[in-house]
């Protein structure tokens, strides 16, 4: 299921196994229809599947994603142009960076959105968490 509004986009997933690819593809080809820029798409893909996988992996309830493309304002600092991406679950625990070793299959969702965003956070919600992250949008 899909809600847009001009530069926003919302989905809920069921807690399946197809629900990363499923993530994956929607925020895919939303970012296309809006033409940002290839490079950025790509990571915000890979870091939705990270998140994705995340929620798939701890809760047992649907799992939300929500994107945005924030304009910036010419003001005094300006503001710049940035895709804001939302994971929600039901799980109230925020997510925790564990060092992976190189042998570990796991453990190293957090640190690539940590390193690849130019933001990202955790906030409680009524009925879980969610994990956001901000992508800078360049030439904007």
């Amino acid at each position: 299921m899909i809600d847009t509004d001009g530069a926003r986009a919302e989905w809920n997933f069921p807690a399946e196994a197809d629900a990363v690819r499923t993530a994956r593809h929607a925020v895919r080809e939303t970012l296309r229809s809006w033409r940002i820029d290839a490079a950025v798409g790509d990571v915000a893909v890979l870091l939705v599947s990270e998140l994705v996988t995340n929620s798939l992996r701890y809760a047992s309830g649907p799992i939300g994603v929500r994107i945005l493309r924030a304009e910036g304002a010419a003001t005094d600092p300006p503001r710049h142009s940035a895709l804001l991406v939302e994971v929600s679950d039901p799980l109230p625990d925020p997510p925790t960076e564990r060092p992976a070793g190189p042998d570990d299959e796991g453990g190293r969702g957090l640190a690539l959105v940590a390193c690849s965003a130019r933001r990202w956070g955790t906030r409680q919600g009524g009925t879980g968490k969610t994990v956001w992250f901000e992508l800078a949008l360049p030439g904007e």
